[in-house]
């Protein structure tokens, strides 16, 4: 098989960051990673992925800067609010029945989902004894999230989306508006651990009664998404809970037989 100049460069350029900086994306689909760093090439600047491949062997500086590319944030408060209904319908009555909660957010971004499900918690009177855990590969994702300040004009289909996944009061009450900012209400990351975790590479940490990794597993290859189920089939107790996102599944993974669904359209799963 003829491979491009391009898709060569692509993967000595992803060895030389595992090598140099332990950032795995070896495993991760080609065309979303080239479409990436491609536009990162143009934005930084650089002639060719070799360019840009020797710019961050010798300056830190720049990594970081692609590293905002390569893991670039689709997200927003109570995406697909279907999803948040299934887990208000079908798992939050199983969860109340445990003295105390520990919830893995995986690949948490900017922090969206994790105050979605914060206040999901709240609403059912779980947040008190949860403990979140909020894990990305992006120290600058992770570092806006921890500070719960989100753009003002966003706040219209956060709003709309919360009330679609049965929000039970009024999203306003749930941040703080100023300068065109919306802070979100500190009380919601009391219990929430953020933290810099890679499923490509690191390993459990904890045992979770419900994992929610949401549109995070389309970015990658068969063998690391064999890989990130490995990882939470290991972290979730017995009879714990996955949630997907909407164009993810485990049907064909090889952990499919240790899973059954729980509302299959929604993507939540639970271990047999």
């Amino acid at each position: 098989m003829q491979h491009s100049d391009t898709d060569i460069e692509l993967k000595v350029l992803m060895e030389a960051i595992y090598m140099k900086y332990s950032y795995d994306f070896r495993d991760y689909t080609g065309a979303s990673q080239k479409r990436r760093v491609l536009h990162a090439l143009r934005e930084m600047e650089c002639d060719s992925i070799s360019a840009l491949q020797a710019r961050i062997m010798h300056e830190p500086a720049a990594f970081s800067a692609l590293l905002q590319y390569l893991t670039i944030p689709v997200t927003s408060m109570f995406r697909d609010p279907t999803y948040y209904a299934a887990l208000r319908e079908h798992v939050m009555p199983v969860l109340r029945t445990y003295p105390s909660l520990k919830i893995w957010i995986a690949g948490c971004s900017t922090g969206e989902e994790v105050y979605s499900m914060a206040i999901l918690l709240k609403e059912e009177g779980l947040l008190e004894r949860s403990m979140i855990y909020a894990t990305d590969i992006n120290p600058q994702s992770l570092e806006q999230a921890r500070k719960g300040v989100f753009p003002l004009d966003a706040m219209r289909e956060y709003t709309e989306n919360y009330q679609a996944a049965g929000g039970t009061r009024s999203f306003s009450e749930y941040y703080t508006a100023a300068y065109n900012a919306a802070l979100f209400d500190s009380a919601l990351r009391d219990n929430v651990t953020f933290a810099d975790h890679s499923l490509a590479t690191d390993a459990v940490f904890a045992e979770t009664h419900l994992i929610s990794c949401r549109n995070v597993m389309i970015y990658f290859k068969k063998k690391l998404q064999e890989r990130a189920f490995g990882l939470f089939h290991e972290s979730l107790c017995h009879r714990g809970f996955l949630g997907l996102g909407s164009k993810e599944s485990i049907d064909f993974s090889a952990y499919a037989p240790a899973f059954e669904p729980v509302n299959k359209r929604e993507r939540v799963f639970r271990k047999r």
